[in-house]
C-alpha cells in the first residue's frame, strides 16, 4: 500500500539508532492485527469455495425484523460457512491457502518497503494488516507501513518505493503459476455472475504451459490470493501521489514530471472506469479513480538530497514497468 513521506525539515539528521527498535506495545498491537486479518482472510478463502449454504429466510412481520434483516442475515452466513468447514474440514485446508497466500504477498510487500527503511535507517513501524469484515472482499483492506522521519535521499525513496511491489510480484510469480496449474473444469455460467478477468502474466503463463484459460473455469485458493495480488500490486504502481509508482515515478523523473504523468494516469484511469462501466458492467474502475483523485491531493516531498540515480536504478525502473504492465489488466471484473 502507499506510505506517507513526512517533509524534511531545515536541518536534517539521520535518525537516532534508539529509535529503529520496537516496542512490546507495537508488537501486540502488530502481531493482534495481522492474526485478525488472518482468521477474517480464512473465512474469505472459504466463502470462495463453499458450496450453496443455506439461506437466511426469517419471517418479515415487524419493522426491527427489516431493520435487523441485513445484520443477522451476515451472521448467519458466517456461523453457516463455520459449520460448513466443521463437517468438511478440506473447506478450512482450502481457506487457510488462500489466506496463506494472501498474506505472502502482503507481507513480502510491506516488509520490501520495511526493511529498505531499515537500510537507510529511516524510522518506519511494523506493517499494519487491517482485516475486514469476514465475507467482504478477500477478508483484509490491505496492509501498510508508516514511515515516520525523512527520506535522506532519492536513491532511499527509489529504493523504499519500489522494493514493497518488486518483493511483492516475486512471491505473487510462483503462486501464479500453481493458481493457473489448478485451474478446475469449466462450467456454465449462472444468469447474474462476476468474472476475474486474467492479468497478462496468468496469460502468458498459461502460454507457455499450455493450459487454456476458461473463463468460466472454477478458482482455486491460489489463482484467487494471485489474482488479488497482482491486481494491488498493479493498483499501488500508478504514478500517483504518494502510491508506490509515485515514489517511484517522483525519484525518476522529479517533481514536475511527477504531477503531470499523475495527472495523465488519472484521466486514463477514468475514461477507463467509464469504458468498464459500458462494456463489462463493472463499477470497480470508479473506486481506482476515487483513489487516484484522493492520492493526487497529497503533496509528495522532495528528498533532502537529490544524487543521481545511476544505471542500475534506471535497469530497475524499467523492470518495475514491466512489472505493472504484466500485472495491470484494464478491465479486471466482468459482471453479467
Amino acid at each position: 500500500m502507499a506510505e506517507s513521506f513526512g517533509a524534511v525539515p531545515q536541518s536534517f539528521e539521520l535518525p537516532r539508532p534508539g529509535w529503529l527498535s520496537i516496542t512490546a506495545r507495537e508488537w501486540r498491537l502488530h502481531g493482534g492485527l495481522f492474526l485478525l486479518t488472518v482468521l477474517t482472510t480464512t473465512l474469505a478463502g472459504m466463502m470462495l469455495v463453499a458450496p450453496e449454504l443455506p439461506p437466511y429466510d426469517p419471517p418479515l412481520s415487524k419493522p426491527l425484523d427489516y431493520l435487523l434483516y441485513v445484520p443477522l442475515g451476515y451472521f448467519h452466513t458466517i456461523i453457516e460457512l463455520i459449520k460448513a468447514g466443521l463437517a468438511d474440514p478440506r473447506l478450512i485446508a482450502q481457506g487457510a491457502a488462500f489466506a496463506a497466500s494472501l498474506l505472502a504477498i502482503l507481507f513480502s510487500h510491506e516488509m520490501g518497503h520495511y526493511l529498505a527503511c531499515r537500510y537507510y535507517r529511516v524510522n518506519a513501524t511494523l506493517p499494519y494488516f487491517i482485516p475486514a469484515p469476514p465475507l467482504f472482499l478477500a477478508g483484509t483492506f490491505g496492509a501498510f507501513i508508516k514511515i515516520r522521519s525523512p527520506i535522506p535521499s532519492r536513491r532511499a525513496l527509489f529504493d523504499i518505493g519500489l522494493a514493497g511491489p518488486l518483493a511483492g510480484f516475486v512471491v505473487a510469480l510462483p503462486l501464479s503459476v500453481v493458481g493457473v496449474l489448478e485451474l478446475g473444469q469449466g462450467v456454465p455460467p449462472p444468469e447474474h455472475a462476476i468474472f476475474f478477468n486474467d492479468p497478462l502474466l496468468f496469460r502468458l503463463i498459461a502460454k507457455v504451459i499450455g493450459v487454456p484459460l476458461d473463463p468460466n473455469a472454477l478458482p482455486n485458493p491460489y489463482y484467487m490470493a494471485a489474482w488479488i495480488g497482482l491486481l494491488v500490486t498493479s493498483l499501488n504502481l500508478m504514478p500517483v501521489g504518494q502510491l508506490d509508482g509515485g515514489h517511484g515515478t517522483f525519484a525518476v523523473f522529479g517533481p514536475r514530471a511527477h504531477r503531470l504523468i499523475a495527472r495523465i494516469a488519472f484521466v486514463a484511469t477514468a475514461a477507463l472506469a467509464l469504458l468498464g462501466f459500458w462494456w463489462h458492467n463493472s463499477p470497480s474502475g470508479f473506486l481506482y479513480t476515487v483513489l487516484l483523485a484522493v492520492m493526487l491531493r497529497v503533496p509528495h516531498p522532495a528528498p533532502a538530497v537529490t544524487e543521481p540515480l545511476g544505471a542500475k536504478r534506471i535497469a530497475i525502473a524499467i523492470l518495475t514497468l514491466l512489472v505493472f504492465i504484466l500485472c495491470f489488466w484494464p478491465f479486471p471484473i466482468t459482471i453479467t
